[in-house]
């Protein structure tokens, strides 16, 4: 049907929905930009001065954007890039150059992307340098455009930050930092990274050339905002096609925020993190349920996408393994029971399981002891158990002493989920967690 459509003309239900999910979806996904952020006004006007001196004056900076995952800290910096690239001088002028430290491993890949971002492969050609630093010189020297004050001013934005610092000798952090210092060309060099102690990690002649300007991004965000934010991110906006299912879609989701239930769960998200990445993969999973035959988001529903975001992984991976090996691992559990949390070896867990297989009549779980090693193999493989030090291997594997990688909860967990699990494991499991 047409978009166009009068207003008074409501759409199909079918169709209303489709233009919801689609709204939604855009929202969850691709993460729009603010029109201002919120909570971090003062940072922001900070970080616009800051790389409007160098854009307009051509004035050299360096600072560094901490704060833990989730904080916010790419979206701010893209905020200001957006502001200040609306004058136009700017637009014209600025040239940026995006670097992330999971991607660009070393200094040789970083300075390739350097001179690919800044279009200036042509010119490089098949030049020899002798180091780093004349190749970077180089490049900055090609963006003159006259006079050193007509230099084109360069942004670089170096994503993931403390990796860098683990690249050989940190030249590419020095040769930055030196020209960020030395007034050479203006350069803006921008760190993001979520450790606090990112400045430990530099070397001293890097960290004598670095401004030491940090802003720092904290999360003071209150329950309450965060459940505001939860009912503004499933509202549909005004200028939605149909402003009647709009409107009682609106009211769904107020009345949905103001559920008990639904406010436990969110005040459960809330306390396991506070990143708004985590809340639109939950709000994603709500919206998937959707459907003309239910056609608004019901507490049932964000109960079930909570479980699925807040499932144990680990957990989960035990309902795969065999008898034989849950059988092992409750063998391991009863170790830890009776010795406190001290390493065991796989003779121990095989003994234990024997006092279990004497204990019954029939011999449905007599193994062979290469049968018993695969298994134990396979929960190291899947880590459920590790290595208690690093002198294990040199040990014969029956005696090498492990670790359980597991808690009391999450076994109980997977034995009853566990498909068919026999009465008489079960049993076992409960005698030995007492």
């Amino acid at each position: 049907m047409s978009k166009r459509k009068v207003k008074d003309a409501p759409l199909p239900l079918g169709d209303c929905l489709t233009e919801a999910q689609q709204v939604l979806r855009e929202r969850f996904c691709r993460q729009q930009l603010p029109d201002r952020p919120e909570g971090v006004e003062a940072q922001h006007k900070h970080l616009l001065e800051l790389l409007k001196r160098t854009a307009v004056h051509g004035e050299s900076n360096s600072v560094l954007i901490v704060g833990p995952r989730g904080a916010g800290k790419t979206m701010l910096l893209q905020c200001v890039l957006r502001d200040l690239l609306e004058e136009t001088e700017v637009q014209k002028n600025l040239l940026q150059v995006h670097l992330n430290g999971l991607l660009q491993t070393d200094d040789r890949v970083a300075l390739k992307e350097i001179t690919r971002q800044l279009h200036l492969e042509n010119v490089v050609g098949d030049k020899v340098f002798g180091s780093f630093a004349e190749n970077l010189a180089f490049l900055l020297e090609a963006l003159k455009k006259g006079d050193r004050s007509s230099s084109r001013p360069v942004l670089f934005i170096l994503e993931e930050f403390d990796l860098f610092a683990h690249h050989k000798n940190q030249t590419l952090l020095y040769n930055l930092f030196d020209v960020s210092q030395s007034a050479q060309a203006p350069i803006a060099v921008v760190g993001i990274t979520c450790r606090l102690d990112v400045l430990e990690l530099l070397e001293k002649r890097v960290k004598s050339r670095f401004s030491h300007r940090q802003i720092h991004l904290l999360s003071s965000l209150t329950f309450t905002q965060y459940l505001q934010r939860a009912r503004t991110q499933l509202s549909l906006p005004d200028n939605f096609p149909d402003s009647k299912f709009a409107q009682e879609w609106n009211e769904d989701v107020t009345t949905l925020c103001e559920d008990k239930s639904v406010e436990e769960v969110l005040q459960r998200h809330f306390h396991s993190s506070k990143d708004f990445r985590s809340l639109h993969m939950l709000l994603m999973l709500c919206l998937s349920r959707v459907s003309v035959a239910k056609p608004t988001i019901k507490p049932a529903d964000l109960l079930d996408a909570s479980r699925l975001c807040l499932a144990d992984a680990k957990a989960n991976m035990l309902h795969g393994l065999s008898i034989l090996e849950l059988c092992l691992i409750i063998a391991m559990k009863h170790l830890n029971d009776v010795y406190e949390g001290e390493p065991f070896n796989l003779q121990m867990v095989h003994n234990e399981f024997k006092k279990f297989l004497q204990r019954k009549s029939n011999s449905m779980y007599n193994f062979d002891q290469p049968v018993i090693m695969k298994a134990f193999e396979h929960l190291q493989q899947l880590e459920l158990i590790r290595p208690a030090d690093s002198s294990a291997a040199k040990t014969q594997r029956e005696y090498q002493l492990m670790r359980l990688m597991l808690d009391h909860s999450q076994i109980m967990e997977a034995l009853q989920k566990y498909p068919q699990c026999p009465t008489d494991v079960k049993q076992w499991a409960m005698s030995a967690f007492g």
